[in-house]
C-alpha cells in the first residue's frame, strides 16, 4: 500500500471549506479535472457514510463512496471503477486551522492511498499511480482554493 499527501493553505475558515467538500455531488463545480458529478444515492437510512457519487473524468466514469464523514475535520471516500488490478484507491481530505488562528487560514490536506499488491512490480505500480494522483490532488486543491478565496464575503 502506498500513500501520497498534498497540502495547501486556503484563506477561509474550516467550516466554509467543509461546506464545499460536504456538498458531495458538486465536485465538478470547483475541480477542473472533473467534467461531471452527481450523487447516486445516500448511505443506509439516509446517512452520509455510504453515500455515493458518480464522477466523470474525460471518458472514465468512477463511483466515489464516503467511508468517513467527521465535520468539519475529515472526509474520506473509496474510488471504484478502476481496473481490477487496482485493489483499492481512496482519498481523505483533512482540515486544520492554519497559522494566525482559526479564522485566518486552513491547511487542507488530501491524502491518496493506493493498494495493488505486495510484489515488487505491484509496489512500483502503486508508486506510479500515487504520482499521478498527486497531480490530480494539486488540481483539486487549486480549484478548492479558487472557489473559496475568489468568493470571499
Amino acid at each position: 500500500m502506498a500513500d501520497i499527501r498534498r497540502s495547501r493553505s486556503i484563506a477561509a475558515r474550516p467550516e466554509r471549506i467543509w461546506d464545499v467538500l460536504a456538498d458531495f455531488g458538486s465536485i465538478s463545480s470547483w475541480a477542473a479535472n472533473v467534467d461531471h458529478s452527481c450523487v447516486l444515492f445516500s448511505g443506509p437510512d439516509g446517512g452520509v457514510v455510504g453515500t455515493a457519487r458518480r464522477v466523470q473524468v474525460k471518458r472514465d466514469a468512477l463511483v466515489e463512496r464516503i467511508t468517513e464523514f467527521d465535520p468539519p475535520r475529515a472526509l474520506a471516500y473509496d474510488i471504484e471503477g478502476l481496473p481490477r488490478r487496482v485493489r483499492r484507491v481512496a482519498n481523505r481530505w483533512t482540515l486544520a486551522a492554519g497559522p494566525g488562528g482559526p479564522t485566518a487560514t486552513t491547511i487542507v490536506t488530501l491524502t491518496s492511498t493506493v493498494e495493488i499488491g505486495s510484489r515488487p512490480a505491484q509496489t512500483l505500480a502503486e508508486r506510479v499511480l500515487c504520482r499521478f494522483l498527486a497531480r490530480q490532488s494539486d488540481v483539486m486543491l487549486a480549484g478548492l482554493a479558487t472557489r473559496l478565496e475568489g468568493a470571499r464575503v
